[in-house]
């Protein structure tokens, strides 16, 4: 694949560094994934000294690439690998589903490109590619759709060189058969396409609408240390702002970010100084680039204390 992009985790055979890879890119673009993904590496070079982190060093580790499950499920996968299997991925996918966070997908990409497995797999990407060439009406995101996309990859991969025909498919539909303005002019498989207007596909369902949400903390300061408070769901195990009413008065901070169907309004307010309440700590300044923390709060109490 002369054209393809040259990306770090395609320099490997290393199943635990294509472990890593493929559940970080799980609903996260590649681009964003890469200095992530070396620095994780570096910290944690394998699979054991993965499992024998603290989950706050690993989510500290991952903070600022979101969906903060796929870290712990990472971690959680592997303990259990050096537990049940002696600190080796195995081969078989149905033995990798069993671990946690992993789906027919990732089960199915660490099989091929780890181990070069004949094997489908439907993501993003090659799930655009196949709707187009098909020329594919039903929802990708519907049942009935996923259905059909894994018949199709099924039906196209070789019997060898597998590794190389996935990635040559993701490479496809990152490169030329695009979401958006589709470049079907240089596409090396047009004749093959039975799409007539591959700009339409694929079709998916009508999502919920995005709800908005504020949510209110305080920003709390004594002799150079700040009150935090061990965050619950949404980030569990990481530090934030505590949770406060809304007061009165008006904000010294307000951010906006998305969260899965939500879009968040992040108001931070002046707070007296106090005693800790349940899951609250006060931490030294200094030491708050230590921390888990979500990305807004770091950058709110980064502003606020500039």
């Amino acid at each position: 694949m002369r054209n393809k992009r040259d990306l770090p985790w395609r320099r490997t055979r290393d199943p635990y560094a294509i472990l890593v890879s493929e559940i970080m890119l799980q609903q996260t673009q590649a681009a964003t994934v890469v200095p992530y993904y070396n620095r994780w590496l570096r910290r944690f070079p394998t699979i054991r000294s993965l499992a024998a982190a603290t989950e706050s060093e690993v989510l500290h580790a991952w903070q600022g690439l979101g969906y903060y499950a796929r870290a712990r499920n990472l971690h959680r996968c592997a303990k259990m690998i050096v537990e049940k299997f002696g600190g080796r991925l195995p081969h078989d996918p149905n033995k990798l589903k069993s671990l946690p966070g992993i789906g027919l997908y990732t089960a199915n990409a660490i099989a091929i490109f780890a181990f070069d497995r004949s094997l489908p797999i439907v993501e993003a990407n090659t799930a655009r590619v196949l709707s187009r060439l098909f020329n594919m009406h039903a929802p990708i995101d519907s049942t009935p759709g996923r259905r059909k996309l894994w018949e199709l990859s099924a039906k196209l991969v070789p019997q060898k060189g597998a590794r190389d025909f996935q990635n040559a498919m993701m490479e496809l539909g990152a490169l030329i058969c695009t979401a958006h303005n589709p470049r079907c002019g240089i596409c090396p498989v047009k004749k093959f396409c039975r799409a007539r207007d591959p700009a339409s596909l694929p079709r998916k369902r009508r999502h919920a609408a995005i709800v908005p949400l504020t949510e209110s903390h305080g920003l709390s300061t004594m002799a150079g240390a700040v009150l935090l408070e061990q965050c619950g769901q949404r980030w569990r195990g990481m530090w934030m702002l505590p949770k406060i009413p809304a007061p009165r008065a008006a904000p010294i901070h307000t951010a906006r970010f998305p969260f899965t169907h939500h879009r968040v309004t992040l108001q931070v307010f002046r707070s007296k100084a106090a005693q800790p309440a349940s899951r609250q700590r006060w931490f030294p300044i200094h030491h708050l680039n230590k921390i888990p923390m979500p990305s807004p709060h770091r950058r709110a109490i980064h502003e606020l204390l500039a």
